[in-house]
């Protein structure tokens, strides 16, 4: 016959003395948890709260790579040249040939006179010098002369001057004029004037004569 739960009866299995050691653990455990807790509940409370910030840590960066090994200078060597081919080897003849005697060459001395060369015709004779220039006076020389023109050029530059010359004469006429001083643009008009006169002269004989010309622009 089964029991119900009104029939329980704690007294019955643990005794007044099972209840009151019960009753005295469960005082002191709430005891103990009420005292302790509270206590470590105000020190944690009165503890100031300290915030660390931890800084992540970054492995350190990998090394750099190895250099490259160097590069290794190839020299390329120039090919030689093969040594010339050696020259084939002929055997000498068996049987040397006789050797055959020269012919013997004798002297003949000529015992006739030789002749002696022909004589060397003689030079012919120096041409002559030609005969010296005289030195005379124009107006001697020449006596009829020709009155030079006066230049354009000259007279749109108004420039005057004394124009002395020297003139070569021979076989009765002017061969050379040659200007000795003075401005250079009446030289033309001077020779010009000059080459016309009409000389009186002896043979080839040369003759020097200086003349001077005035030029005066008015």
């Amino acid at each position: 016959m089964k029991r119900s739960r009104k029939d329980f009866n704690p007294k019955s299995r643990f005794g007044p003395v099972g209840i009151a050691v019960m009753v005295l653990f469960h005082v002191g455990v709430g005891y103990a948890l009420v005292s302790g807790l509270a206590r470590q509940t105000v020190e944690l409370i009165k503890k100031p709260m300290d915030a660390t910030i931890i800084s992540e840590i970054k492995p350190p960066p990998p090394p750099p790579p190895p250099p490259p090994p160097p590069k290794k200078i190839v020299r390329q060597e120039t090919p030689k040249a093969p040594p010339p081919p050696r020259p084939a080897y002929v055997p000498p003849p068996a049987v040397t040939p006789p050797a055959t005697s020269a012919p013997a060459i004798t002297a003949v001395q000529n015992t006739e006179p030789v002749p002696p060369p022909p004589a060397a015709p003689p030079a012919p004779p120096a041409p002559p010098a030609p005969p010296k220039a005289t030195t005379t006076d124009i107006a001697v020389a020449c006596p009829r002369q020709v009155k030079p023109e006066m230049p354009r050029k000259a007279m749109d530059e108004g420039i005057g001057g004394v124009v002395k010359a020297e003139v070569r004469i021979k076989g009765g006429h002017v061969q050379e004029v040659r200007f000795l001083s003075g401005p250079r643009v009446y030289h033309s008009a001077v020779r010009a004037a000059v080459m016309r006169y009409e000389c009186q002269t002896t043979g080839d004989a040369e003759v020097l004569a200086t003349q001077e010309f005035v030029f005066r622009i008015e």
